[in-house]
């Protein structure tokens, strides 16, 4: 069962909500009177492979792109090798059209932030976080540089249209990966014998029951749970994990019990109404839905260049999965009867693969 009252908020949850909404700041923005109706996502992107789905993304004229992790794939312990592999990016002929034309958001995942599921203690996570800054324009006053992880959140557009962007670290502080009990089995085995019985196929990791256990940290969640007072006529809860998936297997949020917990807590405790959750690093796309604390979407897009060959379970996803290139599109009918806001996951041409209206005023805290 999910609990109501954390960190002392019980009876007093209202007022607190009020003082901490006007307490809290998003961090600031050059385009923060930009009016956004259309937002582009996506992740994993293999700088030093083709990158053709960058024409399909220009092609859908984005107000504002946001990159969810594994925007390239370091993979290093080398400085050089990162500033190589950065370089790449830079000189894909889309990548600088989008970068020319568009404004873009990025929080990493583990191959930006340097090795493969790595968390706190990855040894070079201060060279990786100023390449990471330098190279997507940060000020050098940025609080993302000196904080414990580059989390941030950003507010774009007028009161009636305010647009708030979360994007939380999931790797400065994240504490170790519990592995899946297999027995005396090898996973390699397991998935063979799993594949040819024709069933799902999990990934390594299972889910931490432990209140010790985290990904963000008790300095993060804090800042967290007062971003989600500032005022916002919509949330984007950008991930580099899956939020909602149900026990994909590989990394999510459920593999956190106490932070799954404490986020769903958090959004109905700070009435946190009209928050999407945006997700990458699955190599595949698919749209999930929780009803808890109200209907939670969940938009996975991965990857820009990546695919991934198997479909691990994920008992809350809402029809079909979409296992190609891929990137997400949000557009944001402001001015409809009742607003609303429709998802779509599309493909290397453009075309949409999977889609999803969601009404914003379904999207409230009750009670």
């Amino acid at each position: 069962m999910i609990s109501i009252s954390r960190r002392g908020l019980v009876a007093g949850t209202v007022v607190a909500g009020v003082a901490g909404a006007a307490a809290a700041r998003a961090d600031p923005h050059p385009h923060a009177d930009l009016a956004l109706t259309r937002i582009a996502f996506g992740s994993c992107a293999d700088s030093e492979k083709p990158q053709p789905i960058w024409d399909a993304v220009l092609a859908a004229r984005p107000d504002l792109f946001i990159l969810l992790g594994d925007n390239v794939y370091l993979d290093t312990r080398d400085p050089e090798v990162m500033r190589r592999k950065y370089a790449a990016l830079a000189a894909q002929p889309g990548f600088r059209r989008l970068k020319a034309t568009t404004p873009i958001l990025a929080i990493w995942d583990d191959h930006d932030y340097g090795e493969n599921d790595a968390g706190a203690d990855y040894p070079m996570k201060e060279e990786s976080r100023r390449q990471f800054l330098d190279f997507f324009g940060e000020p050098a006053d940025s609080p993302r540089r000196t904080r414990d992880g580059i989390y941030t959140s950003r507010v774009f557009g007028p009161p009636g249209r305010r647009v708030q962007v979360i994007l939380p670290d999931l790797r400065w502080n994240r504490t170790p990966l519990l592995p899946l009990e297999l027995g005396d089995q090898d996973y390699g085995a397991w998935v063979e014998h799993r594949a040819a019985e024709g069933l799902s196929t999990p990934g390594p990791y299972a889910r931490n029951p432990e209140g010790a256990a985290t990904q963000l940290g008790e300095t993060q969640w804090r800042w967290l749970e007062e971003q989600l007072s500032v005022p916002a006529d919509l949330r984007l809860f950008g991930s580099s994990l899956q939020v909602v998936a149900d026990f994909p297997g590989w990394e999510a949020w459920t593999n956190f019990a106490q932070d799954h917990q404490r986020l769903i807590a958090a959004i109905r405790e700070r009435r946190a109404d009209r928050l999407v959750c945006l997700s990458g690093d699955t190599h595949y796309a698919e749209i999930s839905r929780l009803d808890t604390p109200y209907p939670l979407w969940d938009v996975t897009s991965s990857g820009l260049t990546e695919v991934w060959p198997v479909l691990p379970p994920n008992a809350r996803r809402v029809g079909e999965a979409f296992r190609d290139r891929n990137f997400g599109l949000l557009t944001i009918a402001w001015d409809a009867a009742r607003p609303t806001l429709l998802a779509e996951i599309r493909d290397v041409s453009g075309a949409v693969r999977l889609e999803q209206a969601i009404r914003l005023d379904d999207l409230v805290v009750r009670g």
